[in-house]
């Protein structure tokens, strides 16, 4: 009898523990427990530590309360200025309600992934390229509003939104490259203009001041003297007024008096074309009138042909064979030099000019 008690209670005792073992779950401090009694939500949110439920009854479902980092792929889209970029980010979120976490949606991270990445996408298609690299801030805001509006039913609350990284494409970035090369370049000139401005006023300044005082640019020229002496070159400064550079300038620049041409005489030297242009030629009336001047010393030799078999008569030609006359330059005269010129004639065999062939008279 006291045996069949004995094993009673040692059944009734490992019948125990296999409930408490099957019953007891414990919740951890980051986790919270949301039971299902045949499938519905009885009993509130279970707090960390040990609870009990009901054994192939009760199902306890533990939710993460920590901050979760949830990194989205990159998305390619094209900004409101037509450029392709491709842009990615990560998401911090957490879960504030965990009945809604496991009850309003199946998978509440997949969920905000998804979410995340639609959300990427129309924003790059409503900024410009230069709002995605230089005021990311606003687009964080505004791409942590666009995520937190659904995620509010399910029981998550986004915590902060980040834009990692925007990739563009090659030639964009040597667009950019000299574009911000041309704007560094064109800040340089301007401080530049405004130093050379700055230098002229005061190099003004300056030759005002020497101007008044003499002396004090003779210091100034024998102190760069100085200065270059003291290099070890062959270098010679030689100090030239300036004044004198104006002298000789002025010299060049006026123009010189035209000196007189003096008249050249005309003699048996002088070639024709430094002749006056004003003799006029001599015409046939004037050689004419010169021949019936000129005296007829020489004898002449006239010598016939006979006539041809045709009854033609034969050519009369007259030859002078009489040696030249000694030349004399009296007897040249302008009109004679201009006829000579006008007419000359044929040369000879020994090289000058012979005389004119001469038909009789009559």
């Amino acid at each position: 009898m006291l045996q069949d008690v004995l094993t009673a209670v040692i059944a009734t005792g490992c019948a125990g523990l296999v409930y408490l073992s099957a019953a007891a779950r414990v919740v951890k401090q980051y986790e919270r427990g949301v039971v299902l009694r045949l499938g519905r939500f009885v009993g509130g949110v279970r707090a960390p530590g040990f609870t009990m439920i009901i054994p192939f009854v009760d199902r306890l479902y533990k939710v993460n309360m920590q901050i979760v980092t949830l990194p989205i792929p990159a998305q390619e889209g094209i900004t409101r200025d037509n450029v392709t970029v491709r842009v990615d980010a990560v998401v911090y979120f957490k879960v504030v309600d965990p009945a809604n976490a496991v009850i309003q949606v199946e998978d509440y991270r997949f969920a905000v992934s998804q979410m995340a990445q639609t959300s990427l996408r129309s924003i790059i298609g409503k900024s410009d390229l230069d709002d995605l690299l230089s005021n990311r801030e606003k687009l964080n805001q505004g791409l942590e509003l666009m995520i937190d509006s659904p995620a509010i039913g399910w029981g998550v609350q986004i915590d902060r939104v980040e834009i990692k990284d925007v990739s563009l494409p090659d030639t964009m970035k040597r667009s950019m490259a000299r574009q911000a090369e041309a704007d560094r370049d064109r800040r340089a000139r301007i401080i530049n203009a405004d130093a050379e401005f700055q230098a002229s006023k005061k190099l003004a300044e300056a030759a005002q001041q020497m101007a008044d005082t003499p002396a004090a640019l003779q210091l100034r020229l024998l102190q760069t003297v100085t200065a270059v002496a003291a290099e070890k070159n062959s270098t010679l400064v030689l100090p030239f007024p300036v004044e004198l550079l104006r002298f000789l300038e002025k010299a060049q620049t006026q123009p010189s008096a035209p000196e007189p041409e003096k008249p050249r005489p005309l003699g048996l030297g002088t070639p024709p074309d430094a002749r006056p242009q004003e003799a006029e030629p001599a015409t046939a009336s004037d050689i004419a009138a010169l021949d019936a001047m000129a005296p007829d010393t020489s004898a002449s030799a006239v010598s016939a042909e006979p006539a041809g078999p045709d009854g033609t008569e034969p050519e009369v030609s007259t030859v002078d064979d009489t040696p030249e006359a000694p030349f004399d330059p009296a007897s040249v005269t302008p009109v004679r030099a201009a006829a000579d010129a006008a007419l000359p004639g044929p040369p000879d065999q020994s090289g000058r000019t012979g005389e004119r062939t001469r038909r009789p008279r009559g």
